[in-house]
This record gives structure tokens, C-alpha cells and sequence, in this order.
């Protein structure tokens, strides 16, 4: 089994936060969404993970891909990196890992959360996640027969024709068919709203003869933007609150409450505060006179004499004297 991981779009929903760290590498409940990603993924795969295939862009640098191939060797497999320079579409993207596909894999792109007992059916050609949302047209939709195959794929439909929205994990029987279909697409310049997409190259195979399934996701959480990163950071605390280890011991605490469900890093000060519920504060951050909740605090933050309520705050900004809703850059200040 190989993952393929496609990550190098810039982020653009979550700046300012994308401006210094790219959007897959932001924390939820103390990791990176795409460490949580790829770990949920092996634990769910049913077998070894053999190859963890992240595809990033250029400009994330050598640091960030060491990150990236360290999360794959944490899972006991290979960590390979593949470049994308230009946006053109969610196939391009995974063939930029052309090495890759080769026998069964997961594609997972990594904006994206779940909670789910995958099933990596046999007796079909594939299975796509999907969930039901209320406004399909952001998204590519499937429509289904009475035994849940899929029939059709529609990517962002203006007009109704189902709200089952693929949510952007996908599992494939035969790498190798997947990357002769993606080819196909680019060598024949065939895009569709200006991208090479991976519903076409899907819908190729299903004429083809292949057959996917439809498979259902317990919770589906978003990364796209602020509050939707908030709303997942609550819901992951939600699903870790009797975890060991979220709170670390070495916590400088004098005077102040903690509100389960939290995550607290190493050497985060806390003085005559209140944190909590579903917060995670990164370390070295410091928290003085202030009530903190629903909120992501980045490393060296200092809050001093104000109140946040579903906030992100980016690496060493410095926050005083007001109660706050916030989505703010590393090195900020504002007091």
C-alpha cells in the first residue's frame, strides 16, 4: 500500500497564517493536519504502508520536506517528495508522483480531517469518500445506483444533481491504471474548468469497465479556513479529550484553570488565567491574566489581560487588553 499525499497549493483560505507555514504543516490539537492525516490513514489501511508520497511546491524548502519524510518513516514507511510548480488541477497534481503509482493506493489530499472505519473493499476498482453536504457546488458530487457503485462523477456542479460531495480521500486498486488515465488527460489537454481533474480520469475508467464504490465518512472536518481549523481543533480535542499526554508536565502554571478538553505544549506559561475548553496552545507560548478558549495558539504567543474566543494566532504574536475573535499573522501585536 502507498499513500499519495498532494499538499502544494499555497493556501490562500488561511492567510495569514499560509504566509510563513504552509497550510498542511498548521497544527490541530498540537499536530500538523497532515501528520493527522497520514497517521489516521495508516492506522485505517489494513495493511503496511509501504511509501508516503508528498506532493508540495518548491518553495516549502528543505526543511519542511524533512518534516514530511520524518512523518512518513514515524509510520514505518518511505518518505518520497514530488514537486508541483503550477496549479493545474487535482490530477496534475497526483501525477507529479507518477513514481508512486503502482499497485494499491490511497490518494488523500491534505485540507482535510476524518473519522472513519475504512473499508478498502477488494471486489471493486476503488471506493470514493464521500459525505452529504447542503451546497454541492463547491464541490466534485457522485451519483449513485441502488448498490451504492458509483454511476456518475460531476465536478462542482452549478445545478443539482446530488449532495454527496467527495471529501477528497480516495483508495485505487491499480496505481498504474490511474496514472495511464491521468496521462491520457494532460497528453490530450482535456481539462474542465481549466484544470485537469480527477473525476474526468475516473469517469475514463468507470466507461472503461471499472467499478467504485461510494464509502461513508463518520465526521468529515475541514482545514480550509480559520474558523473551520477552530471547529476541527474542537472536534479532534473532542475525539483525544482521554488521551494521555495532551497537557504536558512541564506546563509553568501558577493561579490558573485548565478546561478540558486542551492541548498544552512544553514550557507554556500559564499565570492567573483560565484555558479551556478546546484550546491548544504550542510552546513556549504565554498566557497572563486572560481567558483563553475555542482557540489555536502558536508557538511564543504571549496574551496578556484580554479574552479570546475562537482565534488563531499565529507564531509569537503579542496580544493585550481586549476580548477578541481573531485570525492573526506570526509576529503580530495588537493591544
Amino acid at each position: 500500500m502507498k499513500i499519495i499525499v498532494p499538499m502544494a497549493g499555497m493556501g490562500k483560505r488561511m492567510r495569514p497564517h499560509t504566509h510563513t507555514t504552509a497550510k498542511p504543516l498548521l497544527p490541530i490539537a498540537g499536530k500538523p493536519i497532515v501528520q493527522r492525516l497520514v497517521e489516521d490513514l495508516a492506522a485505517v489501511a489494513g495493511e503496511p504502508v509501504e511509501e508516503v508520497a508528498f506532493v508540495v511546491h518548491p518553495s516549502f524548502g528543505v526543511k519542511v520536506e524533512q518534516g514530511l519524510v520524518a512523518i512518513a518513516e514515524k509510520i514505518g514507511a518511505k518518505g518520497s517528495i514530488h514537486y508541483q510548480e503550477v496549479a493545474l488541477g487535482t490530477a496534475h497534481a497526483i501525477l507529479c508522483a507518477e513514481s508512486a503509482l503502482s499497485g494499491r493506493i490511497i490518494v488523500a489530499f491534505a485540507d482535510t480531517l476524518f473519522r472513519a472505519q475504512l473499508k478498502l473493499d477488494k471486489d471493486c476498482d476503488g471506493v470514493i469518500w464521500v459525505n452529504k453536504v447542503d451546497d454541492p457546488r463547491p464541490f466534485g458530487v457522485v451519483k449513485l445506483d441502488g448498490e451504492g457503485i458509483i454511476t456518475e462523477f460531476v465536478e462542482k456542479p452549478q445545478e443539482f444533481v446530488s449532495d454527496l460531495a467527495i471529501i477528497g480521500i480516495y483508495y485505487f486498486a491499480d496505481g498504474e491504471r490511474l496514472r495511464k488515465e491521468m496521462q491520457y488527460l494532460i497528453d490530450n489537454d482535456i481539462k474542465e474548468k481549466g484544470e485537469y481533474q480527477l473525476t474526468n480520469a475516473m469517469e475514463n475508467m468507470k466507461r472503461k469497465g471499472a467499478r467504485f464504490k461510494a464509502g461513508a465518512v463518520d465526521v468529515w472536518m475541514d482545514c480550509g479556513n480559520k474558523n473551520a481549523m477552530v471547529d476541527t481543533n474542537t472536534k479532534v480535542l473532542g475525539f483525544l479529550k482521554d488521551a494521555k499526554g495532551l497537557v504536558s508536565g512541564k506546563v509553568h502554571n501558577t493561579n490558573s484553570v485548565v478546561v478540558p478538553p486542551c492541548f498544552i505544549g512544553d514550557d507554556v506559561v500559564l499565570q492567573n488565567s483560565v484555558v479551556g475548553p478546546n484550546v491548544s496552545i504550542e510552546a513556549g507560548a504565554v498566557i497572563v491574566n486572560s481567558v483563553v478558549r475555542n482557540s489555536i495558539v502558536r508557538p511564543g504567543v504571549k496574551v496578556t489581560d484580554a479574552v479570546i474566543d475562537n482565534s488563531m494566532l499565529g507564531e509569537r504574536a503579542v496580544v493585550s487588553g481586549k476580548a477578541l475573535d481573531l485570525s492573526l499573522s506570526d509576529d503580530s501585536t495588537i493591544g
